[in-house]
């Protein structure tokens, strides 16, 4: 499951279904997360399921080429979105932060 805080979204290992369903519609959640990898950097992405993405970064070859030569990385923030094209402008609004402004962002959830 998932708790949240503010708008920060911490997950556990059971949280694997990326839906929110409401009656009978099932809607997709796409997330903007961050990531402190091996050697200090910061890495943004997007993702519906977090978890899974997490694990593709630190074990699998579909991990971002930026993360695979600084393995393991770890999640810091997650914030979920309704559509991907909101988080995609959210991820980009991110991107452009400084280095600063991006360990401020994490620190305040």
């Amino acid at each position: 499951a998932a708790h949240q805080s503010s708008d920060r979204w911490i997950l556990s290992p059971t949280m694997l279904d990326d839906r929110v369903c409401c009656g009978w519609e099932c809607l997709m959640v796409w997330s903007v997360y961050i990531l402190s990898c091996a050697d200090g950097t910061l890495y943004t992405g997007v993702a519906t399921d977090v978890l899974r993405r997490v694990r593709e970064h630190n074990e699998s070859p579909k991990g971002a080429k930026y993360t695979k030569s600084r393995r393991p990385v770890t999640p810091c923030y997650q914030k979920a979105y309704g559509t991907r094209s909101i988080a995609q402008k959210q991820e980009a609004a991110i991107k452009k932060m400084t280095r600063a402004e991006k360990l401020k962002l994490i620190r305040s959830v």
